[in-house]
């Protein structure tokens, strides 16, 4: 099952407002288009030997996010929307390297399996039974800036017990933003699709790289 094939499965037959089914569709085209030019600058990121970049990507993705931001209303805001999520690919490109150096390309599509998994129950629960989860909104957003926080600092710090622990945060905070984007959209609370694309891009890329990270890692330092 691809996004599209999500989309018109529940939509059809639904009571959902017409904007809100133009909303899901534009959302989960775009989102599939992103995954597959991400997919690919990680594999042009890998062929180049890109070096991992640390903790510098985040200068230029929080620069590309803001972009994404300021343009989502105008046509140049689905260019920011690729521009961001091939940066993130090309992020990606070491990680994998890493992997499959280490242990080939089985975690890689154990962790592919994974998110796709994840992300497919999440939404589907949210649209088949049209949950509003605006509250949660908030408690995510918080508890997603903790376990970055958590996350930088175990840089430094390189406790197992905690890199463990923000991974888990990261997973079921992932998971829960997922949801909450999806109630967004199907309750109105977001009617512009390439926001909700980039919310819902980065969460997958979070979740891919936890994933990776359980199956990829192991024992690893």
């Amino acid at each position: 099952m691809d996004m599209d094939d999500l989309s018109n499965n529940v939509i059809a037959g639904s009571e959902l407002d017409v904007s809100v089914q133009k909303v899901l569709r534009n959302t989960y085209m775009l989102l599939g288009a992103t995954i597959g030019f991400s997919a690919v600058m990680a594999g042009a990121s890998i062929l180049l030997r890109v070096p991992y970049m640390g903790l510098w990507m985040l200068l230029p993705y929080f620069g590309l996010l803001w972009m994404v931001e300021k343009n989502k209303n105008n046509s140049s805001g689905i260019a920011w929307c690729f521009a961001l999520t091939g940066f993130l690919g090309v992020t990606l490109g070491p990680i994998l390297s890493a992997v499959l150096a280490l242990r080939g390309a089985e975690p890689i599509m154990l962790a592919l399996g994974s998110t796709a998994l994840t992300f497919f129950a999440a939404s589907a629960y949210v649209l088949q039974t049209r949950k509003n989860l605006s509250a949660m909104g908030g408690f995510l957003f918080i508890g997603l800036m903790v376990a970055f926080v958590g996350g930088i600092a175990n840089i430094f710090l390189q406790i197992p017990a905690l890199a463990l622990t923000v991974s888990c945060m990261f997973a079921i905070l992932c998971t829960g933003l997922i949801m909450w984007q999806t109630s967004m959209i199907i309750h109105g609370g977001e009617r512009n699709y390439i926001s909700a694309t980039v919310t819902l891009f980065v969460m997958l890329y979070n979740l891919f790289t936890v994933f990776l990270t359980f199956f990829g890692m192991g024992n690893d330092e």
